[in-house]
């Protein structure tokens, strides 16, 4: 991939879920997924010990196209035609407003949606309660085949499952009702979970700030009533590689701007899209937020970060 640009379309997990806490399988290994100019996409494995190395190749976001929904399992990615600049989040406008995944907020309210997305919409969903490494939590919601997935992705420390859904429909009336009465946000800002893992809380007070919340919402969902959905009380099993990250340790952020400039370090541990990295010729360890290349071009290569002048905290 060396000498190559790539544009950057994110950090997906999408190896098996783990059997359990402490089972063989951790996760499986996130990946970085990469575009090259001909349209090909491949994926940059992110395991514990990756050395990453890459220079910023151009200025600006550009469009990493939409997607085709057909059902549960079958989609279709098109990569965006005009190659144009990013005007809507990650996509240009005509990308934005040819992509299915739009539509699925506004499903529960009535909104119309084509037949696939309609299909996978109407797949069992499941609602969460999940916490992060600042104390931050949020309800969401996942698709059954993205169940596990979806949790690993946003970088939780710590969630529990509350509630099985019949369909897409159903967990999103659910998720307003948590939100409008226990007052949980449906987002936690990415930037807020980076900075939060410069100094993640204990374990021990993320999981009952968490086990607090989620028995409050079960509490909530029963005695709303209503049919489609039961209560369920589940925990979510965190990947094997985010463990160090979510471990409160002496660390920095990383203080240079991913948008410019040459990088390079090694991964000690990966939270969602938030890496715990050690540059080359340093003992300190910095929390870099890998979802900063989304939608940027890259080239990989032998390239390293300037070592910052940081002072270590004094105990």
């Amino acid at each position: 991939m060396t000498d190559t640009r790539y544009l950057v379309h994110g950090v997906f997990w999408d190896g098996p879920a783990p059997a359990g806490p402490g089972a063989a399988c951790g996760g499986g290994l996130p990946v970085m997924r990469l575009q090259d100019p001909s349209g090909t996409v491949t994926d940059l494995a992110l395991d514990a010990g990756t050395r990453l190395g890459f220079r910023l190749a151009a200025a600006g976001k550009f469009c990493l196209g939409h997607h085709k929904v057909h059902g549960p399992a079958d989609r279709d990615h098109v990569l965006c035609p005009a190659r144009a600049a990013a005007t809507n989040g990650s996509q240009c406008e005509p990308c934005f407003v040819r992509d299915d995944s739009r539509l699925i907020h506004d499903f529960h309210r009535g909104g119309r949606v084509p037949p696939g997305l309609r299909a996978y919409l109407m797949q069992p969903h499941w609602l969460y309660i999940a916490t992060f490494a600042g104390g931050a939590s949020k309800v969401g919601t996942a698709s059954q085949l993205r169940k596990w997935h979806r949790l690993a992705e946003q970088g939780a420390v710590t969630a529990r499952y509350v509630a099985r859904a019949d369909d897409g429909r159903v967990v999103r009336v659910l998720e307003d009702l948590v939100t409008r009465e226990a007052g949980l946000p449906q987002q936690v800002r990415a930037a807020a979970k980076a900075a939060a893992l410069v100094a993640p809380l204990a374990a021990v007070e993320l999981d009952t700030r968490n086990r607090r919340l989620a028995g409050e919402t079960r509490e909530l969902l029963a005695g709303a009533g209503g049919e489609g959905f039961e209560v369920v009380d589940e925990p979510w099993v965190r990947p094997d590689l985010a463990a160090d990250a979510c471990t409160p340790a002496a660390r920095h952020a990383y203080p240079h701007d991913l948008a410019a400039g040459a990088h390079g370090f090694r991964i000690v541990s990966l939270s969602g899209s938030v890496a715990l990295a050690a540059l080359d010729g340093s003992e300190l360890e910095f929390v870099v937020n890998l979802a900063q290349l989304k939608a940027r071009i890259i080239e990989l290569g032998d390239h390293g970060s300037d070592i910052p002048a940081v002072q270590e905290a004094l105990f």
